[in-house]
């Protein structure tokens, strides 16, 4: 008899149909179980002896909340016995979702095991389970945003140095680090196992995207980095376990049934014994081809609008036309900011800095049906301005701005100071801006465009303000970088993130960028709140036209448990 072994992932929902995520000890047919009579199955499909399912669910009623339960060959394998939270459930919006939650954050370290100290504090991500268990007809997320470090594969717990000694020994590289697909999906094992994460991704959609720690440390840093990996014996097997592991456990559940049904390698794994060869073959496309393959998605709630972009694999680094994005992702991203909307030829965004990899389409298009666009990327795109001013001139010395010597010592300050955030694609920087521009203005523009991300340890508000006053939006744009969910951060970078926000900071930051001959952004932006350090999770509340910004902290109680304590609270329309 088949077991449940990782899972339920409650993934993609709407008002009609939903996606849960398993895997199984072994072959066989999974199977959701709505209590309204609805639900689905699936087989599953094998990768390195692994057996996973995507369940389509169908056959749901808008607005109503159904519990489900998950069986494998008709014996029921989801809720556990014994459960101490109450039934997953599948809550689907009304069609026009009046009403939107997103909760997002990233950067996760997996809790330690239940009766062991937590040396960072208490999981953001567990004290919501908590908090929801606690009260399952109360206030709860529509949609968990993760964005990025889901899993640590460069830096793993003492039990998961334990286990890798034990499977193979630490003295060939990688060592200490995860190092093929066994020892990824031994991190998913060790993150999502945890009983109120668990159940909390059983009952909540998630949206996900990775980031560098997904597959290792500053990932794709630039082109020099990658023919350094590249040249090591371990790399391979690592990038290419890294995309296979995340394209089953992170990418699948991101796509809606519609997109599943059209993707050629999801066919392909489920149709063969073994899918193993197809999704390596692959892999091995995306790496020596990102722009073979597009990570980034879109995602429509209601009137709401959520583009996951990828800002890790997606990347140009070819020192004099460093692009965040290929160009073919610059046209898709476009394409989904206007989707839909009339022709305006009246505004001109192109400011002559992007390279050719940046550059989009002459024509322009107005603004349309949504009336709020939120934007993930992993990297946060407003930083401290001494910060961004650091990376603009970091790029710029790498390029030969100020001659090889300056590249060779600007290459190895990259790697040394994670210099590689949007800043340190300045042109990229500056496109982007230039995107934001133009879909938040005209008659039809969105209330609100928010920049979603996470990645730098602490969490904070910036909004920009276009240096030509023609060239701004109407609507109101803000960054909002919410981390860690579960991780920590030495003092001394506290205190260089808050210097980075200084006047002292900033003149600093000038003095780089004249040094490095870095021309002016078409933006300038000031902190509206933060820097706020500690476990965290942020939550947007979309109703019409108005948003409502939360930060909640996870905090330890006198009486040993934990809970989210809401520290901030602000409208941003």
């Amino acid at each position: 008899m088949a077991s449940l072994r990782l899972g339920p992932l409650l993934r993609y929902v709407d008002g009609s149909s939903a996606t849960v995520w398993v895997e199984a000890s072994r072959p066989c047919t999974a199977e959701v179980r709505c209590a309204d009579g609805s639900g689905g199955e699936a087989r599953t499909f094998q990768i390195a002896g692994h057996h996973y399912a995507l369940v389509p669910v169908t056959g749901l009623t808008p607005g109503t909340t159904t519990s489900y339960e998950v069986l494998f060959d008709g014996a029921r394998v989801w809720p556990l016995p014994d459960s101490r939270f109450p039934p997953s459930a599948i809550h689907t919006p009304v069609d026009d979702h009046e009403t939107v939650r997103v909760a997002f954050g990233s950067c996760r370290w997996a809790s330690p095991p239940e009766g062991e100290k937590d040396p960072v504090g208490p999981d953001a991500l567990d004290t919501l389970a908590v908090r929801i268990a606690a009260d399952p007809q109360g206030e709860r997320p529509d949609v968990l945003v993760l964005l990025g470090d889901q899993v640590y594969a460069d830096e793993v717990s003492k039990a998961t140095r334990r286990w890798l000694e034990d499977r193979r020994g630490l003295d060939e590289p990688p060592g200490a680090e995860v190092a093929d697909y066994e020892e990824y999906t031994h991190l998913y094992y060790e993150s999502w196992l945890d009983p109120e994460v668990r159940w909390l991704l059983s009952t909540v959609p998630s949206c996900m995207i990775f980031d560098d720690h997904d597959v290792i440390d500053d990932w794709n840093t630039s082109e020099a980095w990658v023919a350094d990996m590249r040249g090591t014996p371990w790399w391979r097997e690592r990038v290419l376990s890294g995309l296979m592991s995340y394209w089953v456990h992170q990418h699948l559940g991101n796509l809606s049934p519609d997109r599943l049904a059209e993707d050629p390698l999801y066919a392909a794994v489920r149709d063969t014994p073994d899918g193993t060869d197809a999704l390596r073959a692959f892999a091995a496309r995306a790496d020596a081809d990102p722009a073979s393959v597009r990570w980034s998605y879109r995602r429509d709630f209601g009137r709401t609008r959520l583009l996951m972009v990828d800002s890790r694999a997606a990347r140009v680094l070819d020192e004099q036309n460093r692009s965040m994005l290929d160009p073919a992702e610059w046209d898709w991203l476009r394409e989904q900011m206007l989707d839909g909307r009339t022709p305006d030829t009246g505004r001109a965004t192109d400011t002559g800095r992007a390279t050719d990899a940046d550059r989009a389409p002459s024509a322009q298009v107005a603004p349309g049906p949504y009336d709020h666009l939120l934007i993930g990327t992993s990297l946060p795109w407003l930083l401290p301005n001494l910060v961004h001013d650091a990376e603009a001139w970091n790029a710029a010395t790498c390029r030969g701005e100020r001659g090889e010597r300056w590249a060779r010592r600007g290459e190895k300050l990259r790697r040394a100071a994670d210099l590689e955030h949007w800043a340190a694609f300045p042109a990229s920087f500056d496109r982007l801006a230039e995107l934001i521009a133009e879909a938040g203005s005209g008659p039809q523009a969105p209330a609100t465009v928010c920049v979603l991300s996470g990645d730098v340890h602490h969490a904070y508000v910036a909004e920009p303000v276009w240096r030509e006053s023609a060239a701004g939006p109407d609507a109101r744009v803000v960054q909002l970088t919410c981390s860690p969910v579960h991780n920590s951060i030495p003092a001394y970078i506290k205190a260089g993130f808050r210097f980075g926000w200084s006047g002292t900071g900033r003149a600093i930051g000038r003095r780089l960028a004249r040094h490095g001959r870095v021309a002016p952004p078409p933006v300038d932006w000031r902190r509206t709140g933060g820097p706020w350090f500690g476990n965290q999770l942020m939550t947007l509340t979309l109703r019409g036209r108005s948003a409502h910004l939360r930060l909640d902290h996870a905090r330890e109680q006198r009486d040993g448990g934990a809970r989210l304590r809401t520290i901030d609270e602000s409208e941003i329309s």
